[in-house]
């Protein structure tokens, strides 16, 4: 159900009285319609640490975007503090990360004791880049829902996240 749907209710009742020529069956079944929306698929992705090669999260982006999810790009040197602080502010669904610089066993383990910090439980936290299996191994089953490696399709990525925010979105 949408967030605002009592906004959107005296938002239409206003439009109805000021434009009276406009059938009544319209305006509830738009009401109806925008109502029954889910909102999109929020992702907050984001570079941790100082890794600075960032061509490959900002393709996956584009195709996040593609796929009708709204992305909020952090950028580079992102903290765990302010990636899970930008997380609960745009009440994402998912966090998404990139580490390319051998930083994982550090950076995800602060980020999902951050998340339960803050009780972001709820809040997929998934992650790709050059990490060896027996640390993905180990991240999956410390709290990190998936982590992909290098030639990963996208496609697949997308199917993850689709996947696990219907099952899971609260």
């Amino acid at each position: 159900m949408f967030k605002n749907e009592g906004f959107l209710i005296l938002f239409f009742i206003q439009f109805q009285r000021k434009h009276t020529r406009i059938n009544n069956s319209i305006n509830y079944r738009l009401i109806f319609n925008l109502l029954s929306m889910e909102r999109k698929i929020r992702i907050v992705m984001a570079k941790p640490g100082l890794d600075g090669h960032d061509r490959g999260i900002k393709v996956l982006a584009s195709a996040y975007r593609d796929a009708g999810m709204e992305v909020i790009y952090l950028g580079l040197r992102q903290t765990p503090e302010m990636i899970v602080s930008a997380a609960l502010q745009e009440d994402a669904d998912v966090i998404a990360l990139s580490s390319l610089n051998n930083a994982h066993n550090t950076i995800f383990p602060r980020i999902i004791e951050i998340m339960k910090e803050k009780e972001l439980e709820d809040v997929l936290l998934i992650g790709g880049g050059i990490i060896p299996k027996k640390d993905i191994e180990s991240l999956e089953s410390s709290g990190v829902g998936k982590l992909y490696g290098p030639g990963t399709p996208v496609n697949e990525t997308i199917d993850y996240i689709t996947n696990w925010v219907k099952k899971n979105r609260r």
